[in-house]
């Protein structure tokens, strides 16, 4: 027969996990940013009448940039150089950007349940006549827990596979979608290497 303590002490911890899984579910719905959000953030921002003249682009710095994303978009192999992830960051700097808090499940690259809304809305941004013609970056990045090279190359698939659901589930041309892996040498929170912000999907827009 069971003793009264010991049920008291596992209602106590099936509570605790229930409270922390209510926790972890509101904390997911915080993060949650709308296609209409991801529009915003990636539109380029207006220029005052004042401003246009002195950021008006450098046609040598615009051709320079067309070229590399040229040459970056009909590449044949999924990885990069280490020069060519820096030119694509170089390049994604001054940039509109947003980053997307996607997890995908553990040591894999598939996309987890709970963050499936969440590239469909970036599906939906991606699709909206606003940001129609432009050449995105999607940038896959992990925290700093394992080996360099493996997060590297976990970056990089978790980065094609945002890629495919677009392409796949919203038609998006792929030649408008530039795929790069950082692994873990572009911590959001360098203080906390090991933290899950460090997890995310950036998505830059190279045309503005």
């Amino acid at each position: 027969m069971t003793s009264r303590p010991g049920i008291f002490r596992i209602t106590a911890i099936t509570l605790g996990a229930a409270l922390s899984m209510t926790a972890g579910l509101a904390l997911a719905a915080e993060n949650n940013v709308s296609a209409d959000q991801i529009v915003n953030a990636l539109q380029p921002k207006p220029l005052t009448r004042s401003l246009s003249a002195d950021r008006a682009p450098d046609p040598a710095v615009q051709a320079r940039e067309n070229g590399i994303v040229d040459r970056l978009r009909n590449r044949k192999t999924r990885s990069l150089s280490l020069g060519e992830r820096e030119q694509i960051a170089e390049l994604a700097a001054a940039k509109p950007k947003i980053d997307l808090d996607i997890q995908f499940d553990y040591n894999s690259a598939e996309i987890s349940q709970a963050s499936l809304s969440a590239v469909q809305e970036l599906g939906k941004a991606l699709s909206n006549p606003a940001l129609k013609g432009s050449t995105f970056v999607v940038a896959g990045h992990t925290d700093a827990i394992g080996g360099e090279a493996f997060n590297q190359d976990l970056s990089e698939r978790r980065a094609d596979t945002i890629k495919r659901y677009l392409t796949d589930k919203y038609g998006i041309a792929g030649a408008d979608l530039l795929t790069v892996g950082y692994g873990k040498t572009k911590l959001k929170d360098p203080s906390a290497p090991t933290s899950p912000v460090n997890r995310r999907v950036q998505v830059v827009n190279l045309n503005s």
